[in-house]
């Protein structure tokens, strides 16, 4: 049998479905890169807002198409979207064949099994508690989207509260992963040939607090470093209360570390996170990235913020402008609050109209399409490394500088030399753009 994954949404779920792949490979299936030659498509969603909602439906019903005209004889649809719906998702889509929660991504292989043995037609939902799914391993096999980057997932689930987010629901409280096996992991990523490895959770930052071994994130971080001295280690998902003085002082001491900090702050009036159920003030971020530049020089910084949550006020609102101006972050993005009423923040007062909340999301952005520009024109003729991400024939390759993220930051042109996909080459930056930078490689010397 041949099988198809389509992936939606975050990282954590590219893990998911990676580990999915390399489980009903051991099962004696066949990956396709294709839909159309597939016997069971599988689409992995997103439920997290209701734009990853309607993509998902989106997804799952234009790949039916191949369930009622192709060769495709299951469709299966798994991850959050089921998770969130699943008392009454089976009777809204009637197209698929299986609905696996997050913790029922293993169950897939069995319902492909019975199906095979008694292929008569049947509905069904699967979607236990999701602490019960066991925590994704090292031994476990696993088959990489990409083979010059991974990400690592280090936990599971979220035990915060924040009253905008479904992940505690949908995934359960937190679980983080042992160190030992974080690290055999890395080691065996490392030696499959991959050039970057990226740590990510729910929120990075509380990793080992569930463990009672007194263990931190700094500690994780110094065993990845140090079990893949030859990989780029890069932080993602970071919370802000539990930023901790001595990781910034291992960021800056780790040559493969990437001083590069993406920490979401959801906001800056203190009004808003306190319904938002966020526990720090406006003073307090504002004290915390001083602190993070003293520490760590040249450090880039990512955010993500929401706008038109329930209660925000124009005055709200233009606080949270004035610190993005006084912030000046390297990387940013805006969400528009996304209200459903399985959401504690779905009964606050004063919602904020959709047309309101993208303007305001569409201002934040102007002004940071500004500030991004202003600081990729003090990369003109820095030499940064940079991993390469794409050739193609004819064209300019494609990559990232330490100070750029996989998939959700800007990219970096590349002219000179014959590159292949993993490549790490030393490149003169000689031009700037909003998001993207561009320059030619050089010889290492030249640095």
């Amino acid at each position: 049998m041949k099988f198809y994954i389509e992936t939606l949404g975050c990282a954590r779920n590219q893990v998911d479905s990676e580990v999915l792949a390399g489980h009903l490979l051991a099962a004696g299936l066949d990956k396709v890169d294709d839909p159309e030659g597939a016997d069971a498509i599988i689409v992995n969603t997103c439920g997290f807002i209701q734009d990853a909602i309607d993509d998902s439906i989106d997804t799952i019903l234009g790949l039916a198409a191949y369930r009622r005209e192709g060769a495709c004889r299951f469709l299966i649809v798994a991850g959050c979207l089921p998770e969130r719906f699943q008392t009454d998702i089976e009777s809204s889509l009637p197209e698929v064949d299986f609905f696996a929660g997050t913790a029922a991504y293993f169950s897939i292989i069995h319902f492909l099994e019975k199906k095979e043995a008694a292929p008569e037609p049947e509905f069904r939902v699967c979607c236990p508690v999701p602490e019960s799914a066991p925590l994704h391993d090292a031994a476990m096999p696993r088959v990489l989207s990409q083979g010059h980057f991974a990400y690592v997932k280090i936990a599971e689930g979220c035990s915060r509260h924040c009253t905008y987010c479904i992940i505690p629901r949908l995934r359960g409280v937190q679980r983080s992963r042992p160190l030992k096996d974080i690290v055999e992991e890395v080691t065996m990523l490392a030696d499959s040939g991959v050039r970057e490895l990226v740590l990510v959770a729910q929120e990075t930052t509380d990793w080992g607090r569930d463990l009672g071994t007194g263990e931190m994130l700094t500690d994780l971080v110094t065993a990845v470093c140090d079990a893949a001295p030859g990989c780029w280690v890069r932080i993602l998902y970071g919370h802000p209360e539990t930023l901790s003085d001595c990781l910034l002082e291992r960021m800056a001491e780790k040559e493969n570390l990437c001083s590069y900090l993406d920490l979401p702050i959801q906001h800056a009036s203190d009004a808003v996170l306190r319904r938002m159920g966020r526990p720090y003030t406006r003073a307090f971020l504002t004290e915390l990235f001083a602190r993070v530049r003293e520490k760590v020089p040249g450090i880039v910084l990512r955010t993500t913020l929401i706008t038109g949550f329930p209660g925000e006020t124009e005055a709200d609102f233009l606080s949270l402008l004035d610190f993005v101006k006084e912030i000046r972050f390297d990387h940013l993005g805006v969400f528009t609050y996304s209200d459903m009423d399985d959401l504690p923040s779905h009964h606050l007062k004063g919602h904020v109209s959709s047309e309101v909340a993208a303007g305001r999301r569409d201002a934040i952005m102007e002004v940071q399409a500004g500030i991004s520009w202003e600081k990729n024109q003090e990369q003109l003729d820095r030499i940064f490394p940079v991993l390469i991400e794409r050739v193609e024939e004819g064209e300019m390759a494609q990559g990232r500088t330490p100070l750029q993220a996989p998939e959700v930051d800007g990219i970096t042109y590349v002219d000179g030399g014959q590159l292949s996909v993993g490549d790490v080459v030393h490149v003169r930056i000689t031009d700037a753009f909003d998001y993207d930078l561009a320059g030619n490689v050089v010889d290492p010397w030249e640095t």
